[in-house]
């Protein structure tokens, strides 16, 4: 009967877990969009790229600035019915989306999906680690990001390719759609997941927070490594369009292949966190800085092997954040809606500024140059997290595994 019970709760989570990976799917499409669609946007509206790219800049700033503030106010709702809430809100903004004759009037969506992208990827990963066996929570983690990262595989290419055969508004409705979709399923099956388990006071959380030299480590790696990342990212499909001389079919197959390699990204952290974890972190760490550094060169060699480098970069980019959420979820795991909600605002931080500093190199004609200076910023955290991070996170995590 145990044996029943025991498995009948490792079934249980299956479903759910589905469909938060679903949700990181939904809403990881949503903020990836523009950069499929760029040029197009821009053209439709009549603004620049460089001020498309604004979008980008806009969303991240306001989920880097608002993650925790929002968090703290909505600390007290449940977190079945605070994630019903946003998806509501997100449906809303897409609608608006979808009828944005104006570029102000879309820049004002976008900047409604962002609240609740704030909301969503602090709470996501507290869920599903809380419907997960202890001995899942790692598993359970990479499905999340597994989801989010099919919004490259799957997302992007897909709301690229309805933007381009009926228009970039009809990709931003069908996000929308697909949120209706979740509503539902979310509403059916995810369980009402509380927070006895948050045991610390939010006053004594903040304070191991601040005293805790790892967690900040942590945020001043991923912020600056993103910054440096999309630097290069943002830009991605007019750089494929100008540097590499990209078709549009050729752009699409691209950012699909991204997309497959980041799922490949969080296969293999889910495998490889537990036992190697320290070789995850510093690998990605210098792979980032070095793909970066190679699109240029790759561009003015062949564009295959342009295409082929977008494998190792996303694998990079994706097993680095899988790493970095669970050293948080290890160093707080009692708690961990704060700290991730601090982590997905100084992600999309590093993807505001990155996007801001490919703007300003694109806009003075360096286009070509993006993946260098991108490179350079995050070459600097690599070598942070060599010489500090890992020596720190040794002593935070002693003998936990056989790479810690």
């Amino acid at each position: 009967m145990r044996h029943q019970n025991k498995s009948s709760r490792r079934f249980n989570y299956i479903i759910p877990m589905i469909v938060m990976a679903a949700a990181g799917f939904t809403f990881n499409t949503s903020e990836m969009i523009p950069v499929g669609l760029l040029s197009d946007i821009g053209a439709d509206l009549g603004v620049s790229e460089a001020k498309t790219g604004l979008l980008i800049t806009a969303y991240a700033w306001v989920v880097a600035l608002l993650s925790l503030p929002l968090m703290l106010a909505f600390a007290r709702v449940p977190y079945r019915k605070l994630m019903l809430g946003i998806i509501a809100v997100f449906i809303v903004s897409h609608i608006i989306s979808t009828f944005a004759c104006s570029y102000n009037m879309l820049l004002a969506s976008r900047i409604g999906v962002a609240l609740t992208h704030c909301i969503f990827w602090s709470i996501a990963p507290a869920m599903i680690v809380a419907v997960a066996p202890p001995d899942k929570r790692a598993s359970a983690l990479s499905v999340l990001v597994a989801g989010g990262g099919m919004a490259l595989i799957v997302g992007l290419p897909m709301g690229r390719l309805i933007g381009l055969i009926a228009g970039w508004r009809t990709a931003f409705g069908s996000i929308g759609i697909l949120a209706i979709l979740l509503f539902i399923l979310m509403r059916m099956f995810y369980p009402d997941v509380n927070r006895e388990a948050e045991t610390v006071s939010r006053k004594q959380l903040i304070y191991d927070m601040l005293h805790s030299p790892q967690l900040l480590m942590i945020y001043l790696i991923i912020g600056v490594t993103i910054t440096g990342y999309y630097t290069g990212y943002s830009y991605i499909e007019p750089f494929l369009a100008q540097i590499g001389g990209f078709s549009e079919s050729a752009i699409t197959w691209t950012l699909t292949l991204f997309g497959v390699a980041g799922l490949l990204g969080s296969l293999i952290a889910g495998e490889c966190y537990p036992r190697h974890s320290r070789e995850v972190i510093i690998a990605s760490c210098f792979g980032i800085p070095f793909m970066l550094m190679m699109l240029r060169p790759a561009a003015d060699m062949n564009p295959m092997i342009l295409a082929a480098l977008c494998i190792p970069w996303g694998i990079a980019i994706t097993t680095l954040n899988i790493a970095l959420q669970n050293d948080i979820v290890r160093l707080f795991p009692h708690d961990s809606a704060v700290p991730m909600s601090i982590y997905s605002g100084t992600f999309n931080l590093g993807i505001g500024a990155g996007a801001l500093v490919g703007g300003i190199a694109t806009n003075n004609s360096c286009l070509g140059q993006i993946g260098y200076i991108g490179g350079s910023i995050a070459i600097c955290t690599a070598i942070f997290c060599l010489m500090v991070y890992i020596p720190a996170r040794r002593r935070a995590f002693p003998g936990s595994s056989s790479s810690d």
